[in-house]
């Protein structure tokens, strides 16, 4: 008879192979999920083009796509408090790769949105429920590090979303780049299904809606759980703002740069997946307050490096700016959970708010930038995201100040 292996009573330890499965199997699914969301960001220009829409028309393929999922993130989260962690991660994945193919086969332009629609809804299960599920299945001494390699797996996500689709959209077109992403969205969602481990220490919460809403009145009381929802939305805001107009200012003078000569400059991504893995690690040693503000200050740096008519000093400050982007997001999304568990509020409840917010800021203000480029071009741009950092940095400096919630990991 084969012996079981039970888990530690505080979770997954780090070396042990429940551990190394999850970790992995996140870090794919983060993978999977930035792809197929930002896979028409480098073909803006493209999509443009093809249907003949404005630089402006053309992010509704993004804006519409987060709005979905950031609305669909209020039902998720809370459903997940009830029917597990692995089942919606699973599913998510599954038919958000389905929805991709049905992206790539779009015959116009009013069905093409509201796919891209659809797949935002699709793609919800899995953010709503990644860092509840790492934190209620691994050891505590490793949240913080292991939020920040999940959050790294979704940076190395939309690096291969554009990588992939740029030079595929130049060489074939939108349907075969669209197509490409949908395929390794697929292929991702396979590898989790069979290396996730399933939820050993998930309790589902009492149903009815009585219980929700007493949930979700405490979820929407904490100042500091406030506080990380609002950086989650200025952050995903100035992110999304530079990205969205990015391909459009290197096809103009002095860059004229071809889509698949543009989409390298997603190469910076790696950066972000470093930092958030690095900040993980910070905030585990010296604490969230101290290194949040920090992941601020370097992403204000890197949007005004890119003020200069420069290619390299670009490629420089869009490294800089996925950099401290990605160290706030994962510090942020890792410390909504463990604060929400300390405050008395279901996590998941908590992660939807927090990626509610999040999504929500990415669909607005990356809307805007379109609007901004039209108006006051690349400086345009820079001063809305700009303006969004700044208001990140400041809610990082009173979070700061925010008291404690005296329980492991909550601070």
């Amino acid at each position: 008879m084969t012996a079981v292996a039970h888990p530690h009573p505080g979770g997954h330890l780090p070396g042990t192979c429940e551990y190394r499965r999850t970790v992995l199997a996140l870090f794919v699914a983060g993978v999977a999920t930035f792809a197929l969301l930002y896979s028409t960001q480098a073909l803006l220009p493209e999509l443009s083009d093809e249907f003949g829409v404005s630089s402006a028309q053309s992010t509704l393929t993004l804006s519409l796509t987060t709005l979905g999922l950031g609305l669909a993130l209020l039902v998720a989260g809370p459903a997940s408090d009830r029917v597990g962690r692995t089942r919606m991660i699973h599913l998510s994945l599954t038919a958000a790769g389905l929805v991709a193919v049905a992206c790539a086969l779009a015959p116009s332009w009013p069905a093409l949105l509201a796919l891209r629609f659809l797949e935002g809804v699709a793609l919800a299960g899995l953010p709503a429920v990644a860092t509840a599920y790492l934190r209620e299945e691994l050891h505590p001494s490793s949240h913080a590090r292991v939020a920040g390699l999940y959050i790294g797996g979704t940076a190395l996500g939309g690096m291969a979303g554009r990588l992939v689709t740029g030079p595929v959209g130049q060489l074939a077109g939108w349907r075969w780049a669209l197509g490409s992403v949908a395929l390794l969205g697929l292929v991702c969602a396979l590898a989790v299904r069979l290396a996730l481990p399933d939820s050993r220490r998930f309790a589902a919460a009492p149903s009815g809606a009585r219980s929700l809403l007493s949930m979700s009145a405490r979820a929407v009381r904490d100042p500091g759980l406030l506080a990380l929802y609002a950086v989650g939305g200025c952050g995903a805001g100035a992110l999304v703002a530079v990205f969205n107009t990015l391909g459009f200012r290197l096809a103009e003078a002095p860059f004229h740069l071809g889509l698949g000569a543009a989409s390298l400059v997603f190469l910076v991504y790696p950066v972000g997946t470093a930092s958030a893995t690095v900040f993980g690690r910070s905030a585990d040693r010296y604490g969230r307050r101290t290194v949040l503000p920090l992941g601020c200050l370097l992403a204000v740096s890197g949007v005004l490096l890119t003020l200069p008519r420069s290619l390299p000093l670009v490629v420089i400050g869009t490294g800089l700016l996925a950099a401290g982007f990605f160290a706030v997001h994962g510090v942020a999304s890792g410390w909504v959970p463990a604060r929400a568990y300390a405050g008395g509020v279901t996590t998941g409840q908590a992660a939807s708010l927090y990626l509610f917010t999040f999504y929500l800021g990415s669909s607005v203000f990356g809307s805007l930038a379109g609007r901004a480029w039209s108006v006051g071009g690349w400086s345009g741009v820079v001063a809305l995201a700009t303006l969004l950092l700044v208001a990140t940095g400041a809610l990082a400096l009173r979070l700061r100040r925010t008291p404690t919630l005296m329980a492991a990991g909550a601070r």
